[in-house]
């Protein structure tokens, strides 16, 4: 641990003026990322004595190396760079909210020649029109299958809508009403975008003017005693109230507004929001979060606005948002707000009426989300830890090892070697830093050797980054800025898939590179036994033990990952084709030789007069498929494991 003395700022370095603030590790790793009005007065907060700090503070400024500022002009410049970098370098002790990208919403792809309905998750697309987030999938659908009655927009993919086009002949939703079936013409291309955007005004809370219009629609038809036209009307009525009911009214019907609320306690905190577009609940999500950092009600809040609306640009950020707590800075998010929405946007906390009742609500519903989070992971986070001080007692490890890397070879009879790298800190998987290789020094099987080299090209990688990023060291600043990229960060730990040989060989190649400060250990399958470099006997941890388990669960994801990256390159190699070696030969004209000539086989048949009678093949290009054909080795045979059966090709070179 790092004494913050040791690399506090000399007085008067830091500057009085609005700015964000990065706190670095030793390995230049960025762990917290902050703002203040006064830089001055916020990291004079830091540099005071340790023991009157917040326990997550004094662990923070113990854990960083070294600490940097950027002046900004304003406190809403200074909002979004801290939102900007905390989404570049995901500090360690920043609050993080769980991404809620997997919530499902309705979208009308707006930005499409015939729109579509549709049911979207993950990042939001320019041109799409959203509404949502929906709590299920299922529910987007039962709405859109009774609003289709009376808007029937397109809901096929692209691919199903030429492939009627070329039919000439619609769907089954064209046939029975639901689709007004653009795909032959039934109504234009402005026609079907009118019906979409009636769609997506309906969607957006202005339903009075449709159901007031059908009901005209349907009195003048009982009048002038066209009774099924009327039958239809009525019951196009009565779905688009059904689909209204499922969104209750709660407010008046103007109302376009965001309800935050926040439950917490000492360890997490649960964020509910409810979404409401004229009057109406529209969509609601929720996060759950480790206090990572030292951080009240207001802090919570402020770091839920930038989650929600840092990639938000227009309607998608409400004219009003109401929170439980008023940020520190709530003028500076006030402005930073209504600069995404393009208009005034109010931020504040909602005192009485109807929308303290709701908000009362939305506390419930953030109360109710805190209580079954805890409820499933009450033992996740002891297990966690305590499966991390097993390991290092275990081990015989200074401390418990936070960043724990594995490594496993795989290969198909010594063909296709690859090897994977999978990374868990505090004992949860992070996905962003997986690796992959390809075995390069050598042909043929080998797992001790490709052990070897794989730790070796990872660790060289790190000492690469270690030179190029530097160290700071008392006063002195680094000369590159930038962003330690992939490799930077040590591990305390690496777990290998194998026994003594695939130890050895990983401390070989720590050794030679005189990497000292990161252990090694390895998990052999056959009995579950955990060996270490030099030692003839292997620790052998009880089954019931949470660290065995946590090791398991590494090395298994280690094994799952290579595996999958295996199989990848083993299709891609037997679906390689002779054709791909002709020169000048495009994926076009090859799927036209295949076409024509049925297969490969076939086409090795052919003269070169008869490929000359493909469209779009010069002589020269057909000797020049005739000489690689020639030259091509006939391949093995593909057969089917399950039945014995010889596999025929059937097109490019790929067997079925």
């Amino acid at each position: 641990m790092a004494d913050p003395s040791s690399y506090r700022p000399k007085p008067g370095q830091i500057p009085d003026s609005p700015g964000v603030y990065k706190f670095r590790d030793e390995h230049r790793r960025v762990i917290y990322v902050g703002k203040a009005k006064s830089l001055r007065q916020r990291l004079a907060n830091y540099f005071q004595d340790v023991a009157n700090l917040h326990p997550r503070t004094a662990t923070m400024v113990t854990t960083a190396a070294s600490v940097e500022w950027t002046v900004v002009s304003t406190e809403v410049e200074a909002l979004q760079l801290e939102y900007s970098w905390i989404k570049e370098f995901d500090p360690r002790f920043n609050v993080k909210y769980r991404d809620d990208k997997s919530y499902p919403y309705l979208a009308v792809t707006l930005n499409e020649d015939f729109p579509r309905v549709q049911v979207m998750r993950g990042a939001k697309r320019k041109g799409v029109r959203y509404f949502g987030p929906y709590g299920h999938a299922w529910a987007i659908r039962e709405t859109v299958d009774l609003m289709l009655r009376v808007f029937p927009v397109r809901t096929c993919s692209a691919g199903v809508l030429r492939n009627h086009q070329q039919k000439g002949r619609p769907c089954l939703l064209g046939y029975i009403g639901k689709c007004s079936a653009p795909c032959v013409g039934r109504v234009t291309p402005e026609e079907h975008r009118e019906l979409a955007e009636e769609f997506c005004d309906f969607m957006a809370g202005r339903t009075g003017t449709y159901i007031r219009r059908l009901e005209k629609q349907m009195m003048a038809a009982a009048e002038e005693m066209e009774y099924e036209r009327a039958a239809r009307l009525r019951d196009d009525i009565e779905a688009l109230k059904r689909a209204l009911e499922k969104n209750a009214v709660v407010l008046a019907d103007a109302t376009d507004a965001d309800l935050i609320a926040v439950a917490e306690d000492e360890l997490e905190a649960a964020v509910q929001i409810f979404h409401v577009r004229g009057g109406r609940v529209r969509g609601q999500r929720g996060w759950v979060t480790d206090k990572v950092e030292a951080v009240d009600t207001a802090g919570l809040v402020e770091h839920a606005l930038q989650q929600l609306y840092g990639e938000e640009r227009g309607d998608a950020v409400p004219k009003e948002v109401l929170v439980p707590a008023l940020p520190e800075d709530s003028d500076a998010v006030g402005l930073w707000l209504s600069g995404r929405r393009g208009s005034n946007v109010s931020l504040r906390i909602p005192q009485r009426g109807d929308k303290k009742d709701l908000m009362e609500t939305v506390q419930r519903n953030a109360q109710q989300a805190l209580g079954l989070h805890k409820t499933k992971r009450a033992s996740d986070l002891t297990t966690r830890s305590r499966a991390l001080e097993e390991i290092a007692e275990a081990l015989g490890l200074d401390s418990a090892p936070l960043r724990i890397e594995c490594f496993d070879i795989s290969h198909l009879q010594g063909e296709d070697v690859v090897a994977s790298m999978v990374v868990f800190e505090d004992g949860l998987a992070r996905k962003s830093e997986y690796r992959r290789f390809q075995i390069k020094g050598f042909e043929g099987q080998d797992d001790v050797r490709s052990m070897h080299e794989v730790i070796s090209r990872r660790f060289k990688r790190y000492l690469a980054e270690k030179d190029k990023t530097g160290e700071w060291i008392g006063d002195d600043t680094p000369e590159d800025d930038s962003k330690p990229k992939r490799f930077a960060y040590p591990p305390q730990l690496v777990v290998v898939d194998g026994g003594q040989p695939q130890v050895a060989a990983a401390q070989r190649a720590l050794d030679e590179l005189g990497i000292d400060d990161v252990a090694v250990c390895g998990l052999a399958k056959r009995l579950e036994e955990v060996w270490l470099p030099h030692d003839d006997d292997p620790v052998v941890l009880p089954r019931s033990s949470e660290g065995l388990y946590l090791l398991q669960r590494v090395r298994d994801t280690a094994h799952d990952f290579a595996i999958r990256y295996q199989r990848s390159k083993r299709t891609k190699r037997i679906r390689t084709s002779p054709l791909d070696a002709v020169p000048g030969l495009g994926e076009t004209r090859k799927q036209a030789l295949i076409k024509h000539f049925g297969s490969v086989k076939r086409l090795k048949q052919a003269t070169i007069e008869q490929i000359c009678e493909v469209p779009g093949m010069g002589r020269k290009t057909a000797e020049s498929v005739v000489v690689a054909l020639a030259q091509a080795a006939p391949a093995a045979p593909a057969v089917n494991t399950a039945t014995g059966e010889i596999i025929e090709e059937n097109d490019g070179g790929s067997r079925t």
